[in-house]
């Protein structure tokens, strides 16, 4: 690979390639003005006839505290969390592969860092309760959609998270985009006050990484172009 000279290339491929999700936050404050310009930047994503159809919910301090609570005990709650499904599927009804082993390898190699053997049932649930407590990030976002919007829109909104996770890299911080918030939608739609015609699309934590997590150490493994791409020439 050929590393860009040109400074402008290199901070745009620097901030799109050190994107990942992070696991571990540390709990230093981010300043609403920094969420602010995030999203400001973010909002130039672009969206079939400019219709925009992302809405955000910041939660920072004692709401996001609450929510977190609130999720954590449905979560685990055997009987609460059986009352709670997504509204969407997020993920195929049938896993062929490539996909199954993309999924099963990136867990597997999660649950090594950590030390989890694939029996340990308790410490794999600790792991995934993790999402419901932000990572321990000091910021979380919510994301809805209007339910009229179809699946362009569902498309526009996946290039605006880009966009807020390649922002946050240029303010120095880190995120973890989140379908794990998605089956206890009713809990967060009631905590962020978002009205019946908006439906949950996903949730995200921002914040500062923990450098000393050892999850954090993981990198995702990427198919290299060739394998994905055709030209016609």
């Amino acid at each position: 690979m050929t590393i860009p000279t040109d400074p402008e290339v290199a901070a745009v491929e620097a901030a799109i390639t050190s994107r990942r999700s992070t696991r571990a936050f540390l709990p230093t404050p981010v300043p609403r003005a920094t969420v602010e310009r995030i999203l400001e930047v973010a909002s130039r994503a672009p969206s079939g006839t400019n219709t925009q159809p992302w809405k955000v919910y910041v939660l920072m301090g004692e709401p996001l505290e609450s929510l977190s609570r609130r999720l954590v005990a449905a979560y685990d709650d055997p009987e609460e969390r059986a009352r709670h499904s997504e509204e969407y599927a997020y993920y195929p009804t049938e896993w062929v592969s490539p996909y199954i082993d993309r999924r099963r390898k990136v867990g597997w190699d999660l649950y090594s860092l950590l030390g989890i053997a694939k029996t340990d049932k308790a410490r794999m649930h600790a792991q995934h309760r993790r999402n419901y407590e932000f990572f321990g990030a000091p910021v979380g976002l919510m994301f809805t959609i209007d339910r009229i919007m179809r699946q362009g829109s569902w498309l526009d909104y996946g290039m605006f998270l880009e966009g807020v996770m390649v922002a946050a890299r240029a303010h120095g911080l880190h995120t973890c985009p989140q379908a794990a918030f998605t089956p206890f939608h009713r809990i967060i739609v009631e905590a962020i006050g978002a009205p019946a015609e908006e439906q949950l699309v996903c949730g995200m934590s921002l914040g500062h990484i923990d450098p000393d997590a050892i999850e954090n150490t993981l990198v995702t493994e990427r198919e290299p172009v060739a394998r994905f791409t055709r030209f016609l020439d």
